[in-house]
């Protein structure tokens, strides 16, 4: 527990408990919202090739993830926590560049 609070800048126990069920919740949420935009979209087992199916799936996690991540981390009172998380994550991936565009966005109004 140590190794998390000094490595995630995290105070107490309570904090370590959201964060990890925000994961959770989150992750979960992800999986679920994905088919349906799928299903939108037209794309589903039946209508494609399963291999299509899956890394369509896979690309529509992802930003659904990120989104959700924070939003639902804000909700539990830890925007700060995964906004920090968010931004090491996606310059990590070399996607760095949608936060500084959003930054930049948030700037000008």
């Amino acid at each position: 527990m140590k190794n998390f609070k000094q490595r995630w800048n995290i105070t107490n126990n309570w904090q370590i408990f959201t964060i990890v069920l925000v994961f959770a919740i989150t992750g979960s949420s992800a999986a679920m919202l994905s088919k349906p935009i799928l299903n939108w979209i037209g794309i589903s087992k039946e209508t494609h090739h399963i291999a299509l199916y899956l890394v369509l799936y896979v690309l529509i996690i992802f930003p659904v993830y990120q989104l959700l991540l924070v939003v639902i981390g804000s909700l539990f009172g830890q925007f700060k926590f995964f906004y920090s998380f968010e931004k090491k994550m996606l310059t990590a991936i070399k996607l760095g560049f949608i936060i500084t565009f959003l930054e930049k966005k948030k700037g000008t109004k």
